[in-house]
């Protein structure tokens, strides 16, 4: 997506300045309230069909976000966007937001074709033919589901600075050794989907460099807070204390990977390194089990089947509960069916849901702090049902600070993490590594934390 479309603003990679590059905005002011953001527009910048970005399509890409649900809610506080001249977009707010850092979205921030998008209100497939709406360095030649996307560069693309590669020819390979072999064979030049299993072995292969980045991949596991005794805190902390989290974290991570402190993960804000974490206590887990009163106590576990890694360590967490005297029943299966299951009929659904999350954008408090476990009518992604008062209280003000007072919100998501700590909702298991695999005869931009599923192949070149 990252090639094909374009956002307002770049957020750059951890410690490069500034903090945020021009992308279809060339300059951007807020004003003293925090409620209302003015951008200027790059001159000349263009759709793949040749239709100016003017300040229209932004108005139109804006509203459609906000409206079309999913990643949408990134754009809670927006309240209007005004056009004073095709190259001004001001937008206006509800309440103070980080708008440079919501404009530049993972999710949910691309400047899109308003012709593409009265395409897709006319028909919701429209792009399933290989049709794209975008601005960016390049375009969709052919599109084949689930098996190829060509993609072309796009030659009045805005950039001075071409492309080195013309033509990007992409196979659409979901198995990661399937995947290495294709690029340790020669049949294709890179892969970004190999596996942690196989990482050893490519270290010691000189034709590679292996790199390890903070990644916004952080695991946890759900309670359902709904049902006894996981209603109880007690239960849940006895839980939390019966797991070996170094030898989930090296199992589950293959050396990449460091415990978790909270949801929130290491490298994204509003991360803490002072939240508390749970340490394996068995004996001290035993003893709140037996306060508690629980005696035959069953656990049934549900994970991701596709996710290799949730594979490799839940049996570790099954093992540790019945080291404290639970007995623990896993299912792995397709994550849509297990997140289906787990909001149809959450009294009767699973005790414990493990999950791999990561934020929309680099906002782990709007996000993951709200999304995971504040309380709402129906569950969405807070899938341990839990509810608390002083929680959603932190987190709402937190929310509102963000944009004018972010040290002051740090300090309200940090209290509400260690709410998240004592109450143990969740399981917090480990943030992961990102690991890339670099063939030494390309220059690849540097992995950004932002935008974690995307390669910028308009930076890729030969050594």
């Amino acid at each position: 997506m990252t090639n094909i479309y374009e956002p307002l603003l770049w957020k750059n990679p951890d410690g490069v300045s500034p903090e945020y590059s021009p992308a279809l905005a060339t300059s951007w002011s807020a004003s003293k309230d925090g409620k209302t953001w003015t951008f200027k527009l790059r001159a000349g910048a263009t759709f793949h069909d040749g239709s100016p970005v003017n300040s229209a399509a932004v108005k139109a890409s804006l509203e459609s976000s906000k409206k079309v649900g999913g990643a949408g809610f990134i754009w809670d506080a927006l309240k209007t966007v005004d056009t004073p001249s095709d190259d001004t977009v001001v937008i206006n707010l509800s309440y103070a937001a980080p708008m440079d850092l919501i404009a530049s979205s993972t999710y949910g921030a691309y400047i899109v074709n308003p012709k593409a998008l009265d395409a897709v209100a006319k028909d919701a497939k429209y792009y399933e033919s290989g049709k794209d709406g975008g601005s960016g360095p390049y375009t969709i030649s052919s599109y084949k589901a689930g098996s190829s996307v060509v993609l072309t560069a796009y030659a009045k693309h805005w950039a001075a600075t071409k492309p080195a590669y013309s033509t990007i020819d992409i196979s659409i390979v979901s198995d990661g050794i399937t995947a290495q072999q294709m690029m340790t064979s020669g049949q294709v030049d890179w892969a970004t989907n190999i596996p942690l299993t196989s990482m050893t072995s490519l270290k010691r292969n000189n034709k590679y460099s292996v790199i390890k980045y903070k990644s916004p991949f952080n695991y946890v596991g759900y309670f359902n807070t709904l049902r006894a005794p996981l209603n109880n805190p007690k239960v849940r902390q006895a839980l939390s204390m019966a797991l070996n989290y170094r030898e989930i974290t090296a199992v589950g991570g293959q050396g990449y990977a460091t415990q978790a402190r909270g949801p929130v993960p290491a490298g994204i804000y509003p991360y803490d390194p002072n939240t508390p974490q749970y340490k394996m206590a068995r004996a001290k887990a035993k003893s709140l089990l037996a306060s508690a009163g629980v005696k035959d106590l069953t656990i049934k576990i549900t994970y991701a089947s596709e996710n290799s890694a949730e594979a490799r360590f839940v049996p570790l967490i099954k093992d540790a509960f019945e080291a404290i005297g639970v007995k623990a029943e896993v299912q792995g299966i397709l994550f849509n069916q297990q997140w289906a299951a787990a909001k149809k009929d959450p009294a009767n659904a699973q005790d414990l849901f493990i999950v791999k999350y990561w934020p929309t954008y680099s906002d782990a408090g709007v996000d993951n702090l709200w999304s995971l476990f504040h309380s709402s009518a129906k569950p969405f992604f807070n899938l341990s049902y839990w509810k608390n008062a002083a929680y959603d209280k932190l987190i709402d003000q937190a929310t509102e600070l963000s944009g004018s007072d972010k040290d002051a919100a740090q300090k309200l998501y940090s209290q509400a993490m260690v709410i998240l700590y004592n109450e143990a909702p969740g399981l917090y298991l480990y943030d992961e590594a990102q690991v890339s695999v670099v063939p030494k005869k390309f220059s690849i931009p540097k992995y950004n934390i932002n935008y974690p599923f995307s390669a910028f192949f308009a930076g890729v070149k030969l050594s």
